[in-house]
């Protein structure tokens, strides 16, 4: 599994920092949807499911989180801790975050509007998902 993330360009000065983020520049697809999660309680995990073709980026644009990826072979932890940080998630991967700070603001960029049927829900289901998809892009 390639783990992609982004350092996002800083525009600033004694004013403070911005940071702008494009589709198709520094974002690498249209983006359709923004949504952001905050006041995550203590413990809580979020995500548990995949995408069959939808693609992200997450920032942490205050506090941290930690996601955990899984492409069906490989999983690792990613700790997204800056607001100049993004983390690019393609589809078919599944994705756990947790470890949120009780000030964590987690925004994320998405290349399709919601569609219920885009999602995995069961990690049975993307393990079976992934192992057919595999298995026709090599011809079996």
């Amino acid at each position: 599994m390639k783990i992609i993330t982004f350092d996002f360009e800083e525009h600033g000065d004694e004013r403070g920092i911005l940071i702008s983020l494009e589709e198709n520049k520094n974002i690498p697809f249209d983006i359709k949807r923004c949504y952001y999660m905050y006041n995550t309680q203590p413990g809580v995990s979020r995500g548990h499911h995949a995408h069959k073709s939808l693609e992200q980026v997450l920032v942490c644009v205050r506090g941290e989180c930690k996601i955990l990826l899984d492409d069906g072979k490989t999983r690792e932890t990613v700790v997204l801790d800056r607001p100049n940080k993004g983390l690019y998630l393609s589809h078919l991967i599944w994705r756990e975050m947790f470890d949120f700070s009780e000030d964590a603001v987690l925004m994320v960029l998405a290349s399709q509007l919601y569609d219920e049927s885009d999602y995995i829900r069961s990690y049975d289901e993307f393990l079976q998902y992934v192992q057919t998809k595999n298995g026709e892009e090599n011809g079996l």
